[in-house]
């Protein structure tokens, strides 16, 4: 099934209130407190993320950062709309208003599921080179028939689409200033990017501020999920969709994509949304950590400039956006 045109497909985009990187270090490291028990933000020179632990497509996240949303859960949920397949490449391309421009793409959303004709969880990694080549270090995650273990594999350069959702930081990949944020033993009880998130909030108000990047949880393990095959039947409540859903445990080292923001701005966003892949054959959709007291995060963010709504549901609804 081909991705929908791209030209016809809404677009809106608004800008993001961007404060200081400096500013922002010292509003996390003072907020992040009431849920780590140790907590180190620091604006730093960006590693280069496509070494290891991180194998990112791209090196960096700076250059035009964008925060991007595509679809979202009323496309999955009651019942799924096989016809939204979107392409990574164009729309992003659009988004960031250029061509034969290198980019990097990354985040969290539904897989591309004609590529292994099964629902799947999105790890989206890739980078477009001027010339359009796609070098994709994007992973892709489903349930083997018994829904009792996770298959986790790559997908190929030439498979550039997302399916119903998506959650994905733009830039061009370059090096440049970043926050560089830790956290080991979490005390309180959000996850991690909850709160990045809500501490950010609280701070900033009315004032929509958005963030995307990369985070490691370095040691213990995370609670996430991995979608099961599409439901022949509407799924209607959380406890339905809970049913669906498959949880499991999964142990570091996980690496994980996405984006947060701190409120909808009238865009009727998802305001956090990171998928995890590993070298050890582990990925889905973060939720939390299950080892409060030994888990370690070390995460790479830059703010966004600018968010851009595509493809946003006539008919929307709050549920199944945890």
């Amino acid at each position: 099934m081909a991705s929908i045109d791209t030209t016809i497909l809404p677009f809106e985009e608004k800008p993001l209130y961007v404060p200081s990187l400096e500013e922002v270090c010292q509003v996390l490291a003072s907020g992040l407190t009431s849920n780590f028990e140790t907590v180190q933000v620091e604006v730093v020179d960006c590693p280069n993320l496509t070494e290891d632990p991180f194998h990112l497509a791209g090196q960096g996240l700076n250059g035009n950062p964008t925060l991007l949303e595509i679809g979202g859960p009323p496309y999955l949920l009651p019942h799924v709309d096989y016809t939204k397949l979107y392409d990574l490449v164009s729309i992003s391309e659009r988004s960031l208003n250029v061509t034969k421009k290198e980019f990097l793409a990354i985040g969290a959303g539904a897989g591309p599921y004609p590529l292994v004709d099964s629902n799947c969880e999105g790890m989206f990694n890739l980078k477009v080179h001027a010339n359009g080549h796609v070098l994709s270090e994007s992973h892709l995650a489903r349930v083997t028939p018994d829904r009792k273990k996770v298959l986790l594999e790559k997908i190929p350069n030439t498979e550039t689409r997302c399916a119903l959702l998506g959650n994905i930081f733009l830039s061009e990949g370059k090096p440049g200033k970043v926050l560089k944020v830790k956290c080991k033993k979490r005390t309180g009880n959000k996850d991690f990017i909850a709160s990045v998130r809500t501490t950010l909030e609280q701070h900033y108000g009315e004032r929509t501020v958005g963030m995307g990047g990369v985070f490691l949880l370095k040691n213990g393990k995370a609670k996430q999920h991995v979608m099961s095959p599409f439901s022949e039947t509407p799924i209607y409540t959380e406890d339905e969709l809970n049913t669906w859903l498959n949880f499991f445990d999964m142990s570091a080292t996980l690496i994980a994509v996405g984006t947060l923001v701190t409120n909808e701005c009238d865009l009727d966003l998802r305001l956090q949304h990171f998928h995890s892949f590993s070298r050890h054959g582990e990925g889905g959709h973060y939720h939390i950590d299950t080892t409060p007291d030994t888990v370690e995060y070390e995460g790479y963010f830059n703010l966004g400039n600018k968010i851009v709504r595509v493809d946003k549901p006539v008919n929307t609804h709050k549920f199944g956006r945890d």
